[in-house]
């Protein structure tokens, strides 16, 4: 295992943080043995279609899990939010589901991206603004108020978290429910720029599209007509305050985060493949502080090789429990 690459500098956080599907990372070459197994390698339980759901609903290994360790550090992902009708970037093998998400370069570049991408949100964002925690984020909003949560570190940007009543949490790709002028920084709240954008494209109100990942919708036709306002400050460009894909986390958010994963005895990762690095290090710090380290998702991550218990289920399933 090589500690330099492991143990990053906040002076690198700019070069290697920003959303990116990088390759594969490389897994360690040695392993600390794992905690409940002997081997050396994670306890892992699967779904299959025979497991009813009374039974699929049994995780002692993930329940010992939690019970066993006093400040959790929970690392959560777009498969916690799936249940609540927003899809989900990847399939069970941590690939694209649909074409990459916008980048940063992209929209900056060109009006037409910008024109296509408000278009879509102001399609998507109709269902996106009203949905609902459900029973994963319940759980783990239940799970602070005992007092055994240390962090809530989300790479999602639907505040459902909050939603639910949890508090001790990081935006890690910040929110979808403010909009920020990159000229002045003015914030204005995205269900006020919603009016603002159907007060001035009145036609595009009757259109409807399937749901994407985070507010955007899978629409496709000529967005040259379309409408962006200006920041009414500056005249600046308006972008949701979000990272994008491309764009660096903010340092200060990412420190802040890493003082948390100082303090914890343990990493749970929920729903989340890890395929972006700016999650996926948290999980590498942990390794190198010796935490425990224990994932539910619904298929594969990035850091298989580095759990000490993976579940393979539906994230409101696995911890039912803490209800």
């Amino acid at each position: 295992m090589n500690p330099g690459r492991i143990g990053l500098s906040l002076g690198n956080c700019a070069k290697q943080d920003s959303l990116q599907h990088p390759a594969p990372a490389a897994m360690p070459s040695t392993q600390r043995p794992r905690e409940g197994s002997s081997s050396g390698r994670p306890h892992i339980w699967r779904r299959h279609a025979r497991h009813t759901r009374c039974a699929a609903m049994q995780h002692p290994a993930l329940e010992d899990f939690v019970a066993g360790h006093q400040r959790l550090f929970v690392l959560t992902g777009a498969g916690c939010s799936t249940n609540s009708g927003i899809p989900d970037y990847r399939d069970s093998d941590g690939n694209w589901k649909r074409t990459r998400p916008v980048t940063i370069q992209a929209f900056l570049g060109e009006a037409a991206t910008r024109q296509r991408y408000w278009a879509r949100s102001m399609v998507g964002w109709r269902r996106f603004g009203r949905a609902m925690p459900n029973g994963a984020h319940r759980a783990l909003a239940k799970l602070e108020q005992q007092g055994r949560c240390e962090l809530l570190l989300t790479q999602n940007v639907d505040r459902l978290h909050q939603a639910a009543g949890s508090q001790r949490v990081i935006d890690l790709h910040g929110r979808l429910d403010v909009v920020r002028c990159l000229g002045c920084s003015v914030t204005t709240p995205r269900e006020q720029f919603q009016g603002e954008l159907a007060r001035l494209n009145p036609a595009w109100l009757t259109l409807d599209a399937v749901d994407a990942p985070d507010g955007d919708a899978d629409l496709e036709q000529d967005f040259s007509s379309f409408v962006v306002p200006a920041c009414e400050a500056c005249g600046g460009v308006l972008k949701p305050d979000v990272v994008f894909f491309g764009e660096n986390v903010p340092r200060d958010t990412v420190a802040s985060a890493q003082e948390h994963l100082e303090q914890a005895d343990a990493l749970l990762v929920v729903g989340s493949s890890l395929m972006v690095y700016s999650g996926f290090r948290f999980v590498r710090m942990a390794e190198q502080r010796g935490l425990p380290i224990a994932a539910v998702n619904l298929g594969r991550t990035r850091a298989d090789e580095l759990l000490t218990l993976k579940i393979e289920d539906q994230c409101e399933t696995a911890l039912s429990f803490l209800l």
